[in-house]
């Protein structure tokens, strides 16, 4: 019987020490959440696909906002920049000849000079003509002399007009049209030069924000095709923790609410604010272990980390307490 007592009184010892260590030393409404830290990784890639010419950082390099991370090869680039400069060169020169053009004293001298001849042609032909008429009247002449002299007539009236309209062409800004058009096409080659100058700019990528490269996924002399990823880019910012809570205690949390985080070595003094909570429920997944199981169904939720609790480490354990709006306060 005292066998029997003692075996039934270690029993129920060792039953008592199993169900403190299930429910806890602590209210469990009061156990802090586990979860672990995550972080929002930047990916950064080129514009356009290219061999990558240099890298200027590597895995685990601490950039500032506007540092390089790496530059792109840009042979079409430059061929492209080298034929649209020589083709604002043409048109720059082909305005200029137009504008010369409107603006040159000799060349309405000389038409002005062959309009003068081809006036007197005309007038020695019209008396040439008149005088045949008269003769071919009275008998004089034959009927191809009177003919001859009419087909001559016709021909320096139009010479005349020919040389006229050159003389106005020349004197009014009639190709203003032409120069304007010149000027258009000038425009617009300078700004397909400026586009190429931006798409040039652009292949020598810079750190968009401060942060820690976390991989480096090609070297120089490599091909990246357009918006592959060279650089894996992580701002402090970016740094969260994520864990789960049970359904009876989610009322608790709220968006914006401090949250104390805990982990093994750390000060006690790091905190952060919860920024995300599911509308879903979902299992507890099987990587995060609870000292307290009160539910099955969790609700997965976000917490931005600030001040010191940044420099904490990818995937490294932590506990979560939420911060009354009275201890937050202080």
């Amino acid at each position: 019987m005292r066998r029997v007592a003692a075996l039934a009184a270690i029993f129920l010892a060792l039953a008592g020490f199993f169900a403190w260590r299930m429910t806890g030393a602590k209210n469990p409404a009061d156990a802090p959440f586990l979860g672990y830290v995550e972080g929002e990784t930047l990916y950064i890639g080129p514009n356009e696909g290219e061999r990558l010419a240099s890298l200027n950082v590597a895995a685990g390099s601490v950039v500032k906002a506007g540092d390089p991370l790496f530059t792109m090869a840009t042979p079409l680039l430059d061929r492209s920049r080298a034929e649209a400069s020589a083709r604002i060169g043409q048109l720059e020169a082909q305005v200029k000849n137009l504008e010369a053009a409107t603006s040159r004293p000799e060349q309405v001298a000389v038409l002005q000079a062959g309009l003068e001849r081809a006036e007197a042609a005309l007038v020695l032909s019209r008396n040439d003509y008149q005088r045949q008429s008269k003769l071919f009247k009275e008998g004089h002449v034959a009927k191809a002399a009177l003919d001859r002299a009419e087909m001559a007539l016709k021909r320096d009236e139009a010479t005349v007009k020919e040389a006229r309209r050159q003389v106005e062409a020349a004197r009014i800004p009639g190709r203003s049209q032409e120069i304007q058009a010149a000027e258009a096409a000038l425009n617009q080659a300078r700004a397909q030069l400026q586009a190429i100058d931006i798409r040039i700019a652009r292949q020598a990528v810079k750190a968009p924000a401060a942060g820690v490269v976390q991989d480096v996924f090609f070297r120089p002399g490599e091909v990246v095709k357009e918006g592959q990823p060279v650089v894996a880019l992580l701002p402090p910012e970016n740094r969260k923790v994520r864990f789960y809570v049970p359904e009876p205690r989610l009322a608790s949390l709220r968006l914006g609410g401090k949250a104390r985080i805990g982990c093994d070595g750390c000060p006690s003094d790091l905190f952060g604010r919860i920024s995300f909570v599911s509308s879903r429920e979902e299992y507890t997944p099987p990587v995060i272990f609870s000292d307290v199981e009160r539910a099955k169904l969790v609700f997965k939720v976000e917490a931005r980390l600030e001040g010191k609790a940044r420099e904490l480490p990818l995937g490294m354990p932590v506990s979560v307490t939420p911060v009354g709006e009275g201890e937050a306060a202080k």
